[in-house]
């Protein structure tokens, strides 16, 4: 008889992760099983896998034990590796907390993207430290359906390019990756954010998420949006002195993200546990060969 393995379902705005807890790393899962966990037909569904480990216990994070002691081992939906998830971090952490390994206040997440601080608020929010955006020089240039709209290129640990447009509609149907030019810009692929104006300090997005397609929310989209806004509004922190916030809406709820002078990003949102359950053994051996 095979052994079941445990997991959980959880989101951030929307943002769906099926949660493996595996703190010693004794888990094989090839982008093969995570794909297959994360199909909605077959498996459990998500918008990507949350492998929750210890930060000892894994090879790309036993350099970062030392300030945080569980590593987020992200899987985007299809299978491949990512360097960091806004969302998913806030989710991480609601599980952390729900396990008993931590309590409300401050702790730190390890992931490919560095160590996140976080802090779990009663009132139930998730606020994650998302570290400093990368703006780099160059051009970029995103099509939908014949229209091309200019896009700044923003690094928040992952490649984000942001796209002002009249109407969210104008980003079609967002199943296919949106081209972008030029293909040097983005050599592993991109995040690409459609964003329209809502009011003051106040925007709503849709967004293609490299690996799993148009998805309900993008933490660290809706962080590259809210810097790319405040560049474009002559509101960048670090030459007024002031922090600047923004309202950022996505199909599954809203974020609210503050820049603060010394370029640090935090974004605060939800994070629920919807589920917890056991995967079946056999079936996980017939999908992990």
């Amino acid at each position: 008889m095979s052994t079941p393995i445990a997991f959980l379902k959880g989101h951030g705005t929307e943002n769906d992760f099926v949660i493996i807890p595996d703190p010693e790393n004794t888990l094989e899962l090839p982008p093969a099983v995570a794909a297959a966990l994360c199909d909605r037909r077959a498996g459990i569904g998500g918008d990507g896998l949350l492998h929750v480990v210890r930060s000892a216990a894994h090879p790309e994070a036993r350099e970062m034990a030392a300030e945080a002691e569980w590593f987020m081992d992200y899987r985007n939906g299809d299978g491949s590796v990512a360097e960091m998830c806004g969302n998913g971090v806030r989710v991480f952490a609601r599980y952390l907390q729900r396990a008993g390994h931590v309590t409300e206040g401050e702790i730190a997440v390890a992931t490919r993207g560095g160590v996140k601080a976080v802090h779990l608020a009663k009132n139930g929010d998730v606020t994650v430290g998302m570290g400093k955006a990368l703006l780099p020089e160059g051009d970029v240039t995103v099509s939908v359906g014949g229209h091309s709209w200019p896009a700044r290129n923003v690094n928040m640990g992952n490649p984000h390019a942001v796209a002002f447009v009249d109407d969210l509609a104008d980003a079609g149907d967002l199943y296919s990756p949106p081209p972008f030019s030029p293909e040097s810009a983005y050599p592993d692929g991109v995040n690409v954010e459609f964003v329209v104006d809502r009011g003051p300090r106040h925007v709503a997005l849709r967004v293609h998420e490299r690996g799993a397609g148009e998805t309900r929310s993008c933490g660290t989209g809706a962080c590259a949006v809210a810097v790319a806004a405040a560049r474009r509004d002559g509101a960048d922190p670090a030459v007024t002195g002031t922090p600047v916030t923004y309202t950022v809406d996505v199909p599954g709820g809203r974020l609210v993200i503050t820049e603060n002078p010394d370029g640090g990003i935090e974004m605060t949102g939800p994070a629920v546990i919807v589920a917890e359950g056991e995967l079946d053994g056999e079936w996980f051996e017939t999908v992990n060969p």
